[in-house]
């Protein structure tokens, strides 16, 4: 089992195209996350604009096909490089799909401009006093073994439930305090910029905490992912804090914050995903 900065190698074959092999270390019911997945294409893009300058600012993915573990292959395209922005795009699929993930992404450098955050960070516990998605059940609670995903990161939930509670379902808001077990960090004591998109893809836990436990079992894949990078991460915890505004016909739209340690607003993310049901009718 890699992590996250071993997984997300890709190797240039020339003229904006790109190959990878992902293991199933990041699979999520049952695919690979698509955080993960959005990564690796950016990975790729990054090579293939060649400029330390233009950080990841802000990324659309659309997944319009199953992206499975094992060799991918991406295609990026630059549809303009200036001064101070590039755009681009990037395709991945498996070698031999028709489909994949499509993404459209924005690199830019720092730029004169306002400064200011219209937003506060969530008043929950911190992450020691957080109990950690590693510890111990309940007794009499049982389980399957938890997704690879959460062998890579650990997750500590400071607002909303946990799966096992009985509760009255009141609103979609949950935080969870993620770090991973090796940082990528981006040798300048940074968590990769990249690494922050793997962890703001996990937001269905906010429908469920608005259904509550007495529902279906049910799986909600994403059908696009935005990210909007804002500032470096520099703690090891980050707070992801999840809402979902909105669900009806099989659909949901949910967004995530997420906060340093000590407060600072570091990225955003919103995704629409599709509900799939594990037992009969849905």
């Amino acid at each position: 089992m890699g992590s996250f900065a071993q997984d997300i190698v890709v190797e240039s074959m020339g003229a904006g195209r790109y190959v990878a092999d992902l293991g199933e270390s990041w699979n999520f019911w049952p695919l690979p996350q698509g955080g993960i997945v959005t990564a690796l294409a950016l990975r790729a893009a990054e090579a293939e604009i060649d400029d330390a300058s233009h950080v990841l600012r802000s990324s659309t993915t659309t997944f319009a096909g199953q992206v499975t573990s094992g060799p991918m292959e991406i295609e990026v395209g630059i549809l303009r490089q200036g001064r101070s922005a590039t755009q681009v795009t990037a395709s991945i699929r498996n070698p031999g799909s028709s489909a994949g993930a499509f993404i459209t992404a924005v690199f830019g450098t720092a730029r004169r401009g306002p400064s200011f955050i219209d937003l506060a960070m969530p008043d929950v516990p911190g992450p020691d006093e957080s109990r950690s998605s590693r510890d111990p059940l309940p007794l009499g609670i049982a389980s399957d073994p938890p997704p690879p995903f959460w062998m890579q990161v650990e997750g500590r939930v400071a607002l909303g439930h946990h799966w096992w509670e009985d509760y009255e379902p009141i609103r979609s808001d949950r935080a969870t305090w993620l770090r991973f077990d090796e940082r990528p960090d981006d040798g300048s004591g940074r968590l990769d910029p990249l690494g922050l998109i793997a962890l703001a893809d996990r937001m269905p836990g906010s429908v469920q905490e608005k259904l509550g436990t007495e529902t279906d079992r049910w799986f909600a894949p994403s059908a696009d992912l935005t990210f909007h990078n804002f500032e470096p991460l520099e703690t090891e915890w980050v707070l992801c804090h999840d809402r979902a505004r909105w669900a009806h016909d099989g659909w949901a739209s949910a967004e995530t914050t997420l906060w340093s340690e000590d407060g600072r607003l570091v990225a955003y993310a919103t995704q629409m995903m599709l509900f799939h049901y594990l037992s009969k009718g849905g």
